[in-house]
Order: structure tokens, then sequence, then C-alpha cells
């Protein structure tokens, strides 16, 4: 049996601001994230990749249009599923994100933290986990200060996955990196989400980075203007 996609938008529309300031931002968008699949949302500043990422990330409200995520509809939902949902995605950013004064190990037990009643000792063991798998064993007790960029990336992409998510929301993270460390984050996350069943949405304009994606889809002006399936 077809497993059904883990994101579903049908019609989706959103408005930023009020009265005469008010500005449509996306268009009728329509979208389906396969299960497993690493793809790509491709466009130039403003055309709404991240008010996309948002709002599948239960970060937005949900305005016009439908939003499943993992069989669940996000317009409408209340701030306790709406909590539930956010605690089984990992986001990872452009700017890192990092807490400066906290070693690597301790930022990724952070990414663990976001869901009660896990024991601190258990926390640490899968941050610990969670490091190894990006090849940071020997980083962690590091600070971020004395990481490279890519590590520091690296921390990020570990903190998201160390809850082990069913989703993973990037916004631009390779964005701040040179090629190679790009690729390797990309790289990263493609292995570990066919490991684990993962599945990645990637927000970008880095063109370096669309030969790895299994579906790139380009939004402009709010509009989803093409989709390119690789598989």
């Amino acid at each position: 049996m077809t497993q059904d996609p883990i994101v579903d938008i049908r019609g989706l529309n959103h408005w930023f601001g009020s009265g005469d300031a008010r500005k449509q931002a996306l268009f009728d968008v329509e979208m389906t994230l396969p299960r497993g699949s690493f793809t790509v949302l491709m466009g130039p500043s403003g055309s709404g990749k991240t008010t996309v990422l948002t709002l599948v990330g239960c970060l937005r409200g949900v305005q016009d249009g439908s939003v499943r995520l993992m069989g669940q509809e996000l317009r409408g939902a209340d701030a306790e599923t709406l909590t539930g949902l956010r605690q089984r995605l990992g986001f990872i950013f452009q700017a890192h994100n990092l807490h400066e004064s906290l070693t690597a190990i301790q930022n990724v037990v952070m990414g663990v933290q976001v869901r009660p009643g896990v024991p601190d000792a258990l926390a640490r063991q899968a941050a610990a986990r969670a490091l190894g798998l990006v090849g940071l064993a020997d980083r962690l007790d590091y600070l971020p200060a004395n990481l490279s960029g890519g590590q520091k990336q690296r921390v990020a992409v570990a903190r998201a996955l160390v809850g082990n998510p069913a989703l993973v929301l990037a916004d631009e993270p390779t964005a701040a990196l040179d090629k190679d460390s790009a690729a390797d984050v990309v790289d990263l996350l493609k292995r570990l989400g066919a490991e684990r069943g993962t599945t990645t949405l990637l927000v970008t304009h880095d063109n370096r980075i669309l030969d790895r994606a299994d579906r790139i889809l380009t939004l402009e002006d709010g509009r989803i203007v093409s989709v390119e399936d690789r598989t």
C-alpha cells in the first residue's frame, strides 16, 4: 500500500499585513512531499520560500487552503496539536543558531529537551550519538568559537536530527558555507534520511546542491512555477 505523503498542501494562500497594507505572499500553492524524499524548494529572495517553510513547520497559522502534516490538517488546529507536531520536526537554519556559551553536545541536548520527560543521561547519550553520525564524535566538548563554519552547521544538523524527526525543515543551511562544506551537509542529510526514512524539505537559492535533490520545486512571486522530479 502506498503511504500518504508526509506533507500535502492544496490551494495555499497567505497574506501579510492588514487593510491597505495587506499583501498576498502565496498564491494557490500545491505541494506534496513523499515520505523519505529529499525536496529542494528554490526561488529568489522574497518569493515566499520561508513562508512555506514556517507554515509547514507550524510556526505560522494557515489562513487559507489546506496544509496536512503527517495526516493532520493544520488549518484550524489547536495550540496543543501544533506543539505536538512541532516536537516531531527538525529545524535547520542558515544561521546555525548555536548558543556560543554551550559546547557542541550541550547544544544538541537542547534538541532532545523539546520533548518533555527525557532523562538527562539519555538526552546526553542521544546527543553524543547524533554528533557521531555527523562526524563530530571528537568535538563533543568544543565551544562553537572553536569550530569551523561547516562544523557548526553539522552541530545544527545533529541538533535537528537528534530526536529522529519525521520531517526536517532546512532554511538556507548551506548559504554561508564553502562548496565542499555545503556538499557535506546536504550529503549528510540525504544519507541519514535514507537510513532513517526521514523526509527533508530544504529551502535554498544555492545552485551548487541541486544535483543531490530528489525533487526540485521552483517558487516565484508566491507561485510554484515548476516541479522537477529526479527520482
